[in-house]
């Protein structure tokens, strides 16, 4: 399927088959709902099998949706956000380069505060560092929120916290396990990376013009590219569970809405606060830090206001960590 974003018909048929679920539809009934030939009715249904969409064909009589599909699409994800802005406007792709990029180019065009954007798969997906973030079709969540905060660039790093706590407030909800937090930006579950979130941003000195929080969460994988198996996962690897890759998205959407609202009416300090309760990296864990310039072991010292890690070097002096990366040391 050729990357561009989702017919809204191809939404409108999902909507349709799932408001019916286990029904027979008949073909012409399907055409004139959403508003299409008969032929462009079996071209859409080939589509969404190719996904693993479960559509039976009925000889003369119509198709059935045996089973709710496990699609990132508006007229699913919409209906459970009830009236909060982040998700409003969701834009759907089933395949892309980078929903990062994807949001960027949609706030050009001023798409408002809270517009997402999904992917079933990505050919370009990336993390910190200009790193690959592997995204094979239809198994994980790939997106990015588009936030237009009313703070300074200053603020950037918390935003990443904020996302890092909700994402792990979303997995706590679902799957019942125990996430954890490696400053900044990563979320382990048994100490293997399960989602990882990417803040880039377009800003003034004193303004930020939008924000994007690029997240990704491994869901249904089955197992992980050998280069990367020894640390990563999946929801499913840890919990031997198929899960709605919906229902991860919602939740991640809700508590990103909740954790964003809470660092606007109350400042940074409850982020913080959110943060240091579900991170064992926050105190007193032993760690490698690795910058642009250098590499050296310490041990975390607890996470200032702004968003930095304080860390204490063995020689005893602290310092503030704004960028780099950190690995425990065992």
């Amino acid at each position: 399927m050729t990357p561009g974003t989702t017919d809204r018909k191809i939404d409108k048929l999902v909507d349709l088959f799932v408001k019916n679920a286990t029904v027979v539809i008949p073909g012409p009934k399907i055409a004139n709902e959403i508003g299409v030939a008969r032929s462009t009715v079996w071209d859409y249904i080939e589509r969404l099998r190719e996904l693993g969409v479960d559509i039976k064909g009925h000889p003369a009589t119509g198709y059935q949706l045996r089973k709710l599909p496990d699609l990132l699409l508006p007229s699913l994800i919409r209906p459970e956000l009830g009236d909060q802005e982040i998700g409003q406007r969701l834009v759907h792709y089933f395949r892309t380069g980078s929903t990062n990029d994807d949001a960027f180019k949609l706030a050009h065009r001023g798409a408002p505060h809270g517009t997402v954007v999904v992917a079933e798969e990505q050919t370009a997906g990336r993390g910190r560092f200009g790193r690959q973030w592997i995204s094979e079709k239809s198994v994980g969540i790939y997106s990015s929120t588009l936030l237009r905060p009313p703070l300074s660039p200053a603020a950037a790093p918390i935003l990443t916290l904020a996302a890092g706590v909700a994402v792990c407030r979303a997995l706590r909800s679902v799957t019942g396990l125990s996430p954890d937090i490696r400053w900044p930006n990563d979320v382990l579950l048994n100490g293997k990376k399960v989602s990882g979130i990417l803040t880039e941003m377009q800003a003034e000195l004193d303004r930020m013009h939008a924000v994007v929080l690029g997240i990704g969460i491994n869901v249904n994988q089955r197992e992980m590219p050998p280069e990367i198996r020894a640390i990563a996962t999946s929801l499913r690897i840890e919990t031997g569970v198929v899960h709605s890759r919906p229902q991860v998205l919602v939740a991640m959407l809700k508590e990103l809405e909740s954790a964003y609202k809470m660092l606007l009416a109350e400042g940074n300090a409850p982020v913080v606060r959110a943060f240091t309760a579900a991170s064992s990296y926050a105190r007193g864990k032993k760690i490698r830090v690795v910058s642009n310039t250098e590499e050296y072991q310490a041990t975390t010292a607890g996470v200032e206001a702004s968003g930095a890690l304080r860390v204490a070097r063995e020689d005893g002096r602290e310092e503030l960590l704004v960028a780099g990366e950190i690995f425990e040391v065992k």
